[in-house]
């Protein structure tokens, strides 16, 4: 089985779309998306998503199911930096790297910056959807791999339209990665695609492998340039304040 996760085109959070230059890109995506022999599409709530799928929608004259649980995941912390909140990929390194938590895949969210927030419910409500739809196509999670029923879609290829952040959650999930280090080691452009697809080195015990991550060669071919939204492009930024490790609010 296989599974194509699309990062919407560059976004215009502002008016919940994407940009002209996004929309560009996901035309330019549409020609790629209609040579796949696709079962069923998917696609996140957010405009964004809904607007990057539209040209593929209308050119291979499909529809995309809506699925809640693909929106952006918008979990937040506590940064010690500023004494605040943030979407928790957007930690400095100096920060995140130095709590060991967040590299165990199992209890990354038992880490202190998320004390008090939702974050292992969201990453249990994103992850438990994924394998909740695995099941309609015959594959049951087993701790860290997948049962596969004798009558499962194995040949079956599904698109996912979604986010960024929620596309490291997946892959974390499916790959036996922590969320935080894909969340903040791995950057997907606009409009770019990821492949991941199952392997049964036993029969009816599936583990999933990556083929594909942040593939842009549709923008290549249509000589349009990667947008960079989503990544830290001024990583040498004047920062006005101090540490305060010991600040982490008990919530």
């Amino acid at each position: 089985m296989k599974i194509i996760f699309i990062r919407h085109a560059e976004p215009d959070y502002a008016n919940n779309t994407i940009t002209e230059k996004g929309w560009r890109e996901a035309r330019l995506l549409a020609p790629r998306v209609a040579g796949w022999n696709v079962d069923k599409f998917y696609v996140s709530p957010l405009g964004r998503a809904q607007h990057t799928a539209q040209p593929s929608l209308e050119l291979t004259g499909r529809t995309a199911e809506t699925k809640e649980w693909m929106r952006e995941f918008n979990v937040q912390a506590y940064n010690v930096v500023n004494r605040r909140t943030a979407t928790c990929w957007d930690m400095f390194p100096e920060v995140w790297t130095e709590e060991p938590l967040l590299y165990d895949k199992d209890r990354c969210f038992e880490a202190p910056m998320f004390r008090g927030t939702n974050g292992q419910s969201e990453f249990e409500y994103v992850t438990g959807s994924l394998d909740k739809l695995l099941e309609e196509y015959g594959y049951h999670r087993h701790h860290n791999y997948y049962h596969v029923d004798d009558d499962a879609k194995r040949d079956d290829t599904i698109v996912c339209f979604c986010h960024l952040g929620v596309t490291c959650v997946f892959l974390a999930h499916l790959l036996g990665i922590s969320p935080m280090v894909l969340l903040h080691g791995l950057f997907i452009p606009p409009s770019s695609v990821t492949i991941v697809q199952t392997e049964e080195r036993v029969p009816g015990c599936a583990c999933w492998r990556a083929q594909s991550i942040g593939d842009t060669t549709h923008l290549y071919i249509g000589e349009e340039p990667v947008s960079i939204m989503a990544s830290f492009v001024n990583p040498f930024q004047e920062r006005d304040y101090d540490y305060h490790f010991d600040e982490i609010p008990s919530w």
